[in-house]
């Protein structure tokens, strides 16, 4: 299995606003490619939340293939989406891991 993990700080300005955007639209957006048959959003805890919280979501597919065609055809589309909405609130990083 192959899990794409995006990590993101969000601004406390936006907080709120950000964590309901992603549950309404940009995560039911991604799971509509196909692509991913699962997902899982945590809140990181211990963390110097002075700048806002950081939040993760990992997406679960079962080929690197897939992974592949996400970041081809959908990443670029819904990232700009997310920048539209938050501009500059919000600071992200993915990382993709395999279950050994």
């Amino acid at each position: 299995m192959i899990i794409h993990n995006v990590t993101t700080k969000v601004s406390p300005l936006i907080k709120d606003r950000w964590l309901e955007w992603m549950k309404q639209e940009h995560i039911p957006e991604i799971m509509a490619s196909g692509l991913f048959h699962d997902y899982r959003m945590a809140r990181l805890l211990e963390q110097d939340d002075s700048d806002g919280p950081t939040y993760t979501v990992q997406y679960f597919t079962d080929t690197l293939e897939n992974y592949y065609t996400y970041l081809q055809e959908y990443a670029p589309a819904l990232r700009q989406k997310a920048f539209n909405a938050f501009g500059d609130q919000f600071v992200g990083f993915g990382t993709v891991m395999q279950v050994v």
